[in-house]
């Protein structure tokens, strides 16, 4: 129990101030001049001043308050390596029984660095979990904190402001080993089909097996899940060494490894980096016969992208042209078609036969060079009009044998409007086209068509008069061919009728024949962000079976796919793990990486007591492991209290905590000294003698 004397005054300080400031001033000066009878006055005036001031003896009775240990699980995916889950489930349980024989403390126990799928960066940060535990608690009020972990921990401040100690149970062994693959270089970009140079590392952490002392490390480099080769790299020296990539846009390289006997896991003998693949600019070589205005929106269309280079040749000469001019003087330059056709033929990625028709300037033989050229893995597009029809048609050249159809001999001369077959509503040229979303379609009309036979199987995506062919497209052997049939697509460049997707239909038709991942028309593909997974299968079929995840961990999932729009099927898939994720569906794959490509969970998994003994040992705290030697039981040590952890901090097996000084109020007691009788009597008392010593001679 407490006793203290408060006073209560019923004025402010202020106010009694000046009420008793003229009262004090006379009894004072009659102090000062002997006045007789100023001693009584003085008593009279303490009296009243005394009853303002109002005196009370305070009789407190408190409670010692109870001091919080911060208790914080570490449930990071290291700790699911070996027996550190059972082991860490174990610890937990054990100091909370300990803790209940200590009354004085009460306990907070928070699960952190759980995965959950949401974590771009997953990393182990329990000084953030403790900090929110503890927000609320006062300062003199928190006994300590115990962390349970296997001590690689990301969040370690490099000063601790931590107002009591900082202790720690470690989960795993001293004498664990792994092995960790790393790329030690890896640019963000490369050319497509260029060697890119690359560096790796393989690391050992812990004491290596006497067994595989001085060995190296086998290790496959893998391009978009196709194995390439292998290197046999020593431990802790960079490993130079190249690969290509095989096409633009994302490409994931992987080093791989088996695992080795002896360590920790095998999670972290993959390792992956995106390289973005960067085309060199596209070689495109265009052939126009007869001027039309079409031509200027091929043109325009491919000078336009700066990905192409353009070679744009017209031929002018007409077949009905009888002079005695040499074929070679009537352009300022001699065609150079012995160089294009014959010696530079497969540097160009796409050829454009735009309204041109068989002239003795192409001896019959190039033709079938071009032929060879599409068959080995070329493209070529045709791009025709009134002169496919006649006697020059390139049709009775040796191209007939890649061409997707015959033409038949006429021409449509009649308005018609371009619609899209069901296949070219799902085919990824021609599908979600502007204007495409109603039947009929927001197009112009053309105005001539040039009606073909097809001779072998093809994509028909368009269709003009009466559902005749207007855009084809074919896999010939190796290459490709497409043909649109009317060169009137130049009236939906300039606006006829309201227009047309004049310009994604042409950059989609170019682009396909160059063989665009984006755009074949069976194609996977798989895109992660954080962790989540998402899927999406370009195919021409009405259904498509289940797709076949495998997971970082090795576990296998079948995600059924749904139809997104005409030819487009998707999933998405919410995974905790963190690595490398195959996809595979309908004999084709796609390689992801799902969470962070380096993840800090991954980079150094050996259980360690170092890193928190820096943070414990200034607080007063132990660093303490599960494990003394392997196989040993679970000990946690024992707990003592010290008012000064960090003038204590013993060498024992002990966790150390604080208890508060901190109380409660129980009850609490006043008792005012003086009372309204009291003070009534002792005022007249005061007042009759001072009026008898005043009155007296």
């Amino acid at each position: 129990m407490n006793v203290s004397l408060s006073f209560e005054p019923f004025l402010p300080l202020l106010w009694l101030a000046a009420v008793f400031a003229i009262p004090a001033f006379i009894v004072f000066f009659g102090l000062a001049s002997l006045r007789r009878g100023s001693l009584l006055r003085l008593a009279l005036l303490g009296l009243f001043l005394a009853a303002f001031l109002n005196p009370v003896i305070v009789h407190e009775q408190r409670a010692p308050l109870t001091a919080t240990v911060g208790i914080v699980v570490d449930r990071s995916q290291s700790q699911t390596f070996g027996n550190r889950t059972r082991d860490t489930d174990a610890a937990l349980t054990a100091l909370q029984e300990k803790l209940k024989s200590w009354p004085q403390f009460e306990t907070r126990i928070v699960e952190a660095a759980k995965p959950d799928g949401r974590e771009a960066n997953p990393s182990t940060r329990l000084f953030m979990a403790l900090d929110q535990a503890l927000g609320d608690v006062p300062p003199s009020r928190i006994a300590g904190a115990v962390f349970i972990t296997d001590g690689q921990v990301h969040d370690i401040p490099q000063e601790t402001s931590f107002p009591a100690p900082v202790n720690a149970l470690i989960s795993g062994g001293k004498d664990e080993y792994d092995r960790r693959f790393r790329f030690a270089e890896a640019p963000r970009f490369g050319i497509v089909g260029k060697e890119l140079a690359l560096s790796m590392m393989v690391e050992d952490h812990g004491p290596m097996p006497a067994a595989r002392a001085g060995q190296t490390a086998r290790v496959q480099v893998i391009v978009n899940g196709e194995a390439t080769t292998g290197y046999d790299v020593t431990p802790g020296l960079p490993f130079p060494f190249t690969i290509t990539l095989p096409h633009a846009g994302k490409n994931i390289v992987e080093l791989a490894a088996a695992p080795v006997e002896g360590e920790m896991t095998a999670a972290n003998n993959r390792t992956a980096i995106v390289v973005d693949g960067i085309r060199e600019n596209l070689n495109v070589l265009l052939i126009s016969g007869e001027p039309h205005n079409g031509l200027r929106a091929w043109r325009d269309l491919l000078k336009s992208d700066t990905g192409v280079d353009l070679v744009h040749f017209t031929i002018l000469r007409p077949p009905e042209k009888h002079d005695n001019t040499p074929i070679n003087q009537l352009s300022l330059i001699v065609f150079p078609t012995t160089e294009l056709f014959v010696d530079k033929i497969h540097d160009f990625d796409l050829v454009i036969f735009d309204r041109y028709q068989h002239y003795n300037v192409l001896p019959l033989l190039y033709y079938d060079y071009i032929a060879q050229y599409v068959k080995n893995g070329g493209a070529l597009l045709m791009a025709t009009g009134p002169e496919c029809a006649g006697a020059g048609t390139l049709a009775a050249t040796p191209l007939v044998s890649v061409l997707p159809a015959q033409p038949t001999g006429g021409i449509i001369e009649k308005p018609f409007l371009p619609q899209l077959t069901e296949q070219g509503r799902k085919h990824p040229v021609t599908r979600a086209l502007d204007g495409a979303d109603t039947t009929p379609p927001r197009w112009g009309r053309w105005l001539r068509q040039i009606p073909v036979k097809p001779t072998r199987e093809t994509a028909m995506l368009m269709t003009g008069e009466n559902g005749a062919p207007l855009l084809l497209l074919s896999h010939t052997g190796k290459g490709r061919v497409g043909m649109l049939l009317s060169d009137q697509g130049w009236l939906w460049a300039r606006g006829y009728e309201g227009g047309g997707p004049y310009a994604g239909l042409y950059r989609r038709m170019a682009h396909w024949l160059m063989k665009e991942p984006e755009l074949e028309e069976e194609a996977l593909f798989a895109e992660t962000k954080g962790h989540q997974l998402t899927i999406r299968r370009q195919s021409m079929k009405d259904k498509v079976e289940p797709a076949r995840i495998e997971l970082p961990s090795g576990k296998t999932v079948d995600l059924p796919l749904t139809a997104d729009g005409a030819g487009l099927f998707t999933a998405t898939l919410q995974s905790d793990e963190n690595g490398l994720i195959r996809v595979s569906h309908d004999g084709k794959t796609a390689v992801a990486h799902i969470g962070t490509l380096d993840a800090p969970e991954y980079g150094d998994i050996i259980s360690t007591t170092e890193r928190l003994d820096a943070v414990a040992a200034p607080t007063g705290g132990h660093v303490l492991r599960l494990h003394e030697k392997p196989g040993d039981t679970i000990d946690i040590g024992t707990i003592t209290v010290s008012r000064n952890p960090q003038a204590d901090r013993s060498s024992k097996r002990t966790l150390v905590l604080r208890e508060t000084s901190d109380t409660r109020l129980v009850t609490l007691d006043r008792t005012p000294l003086v009372s309204g009788l009291a003070l009534l009597l002792a005022g007249l008392l005061l007042f009759a003698a001072t009026w008898w010593r005043e009155g007296k001679r």
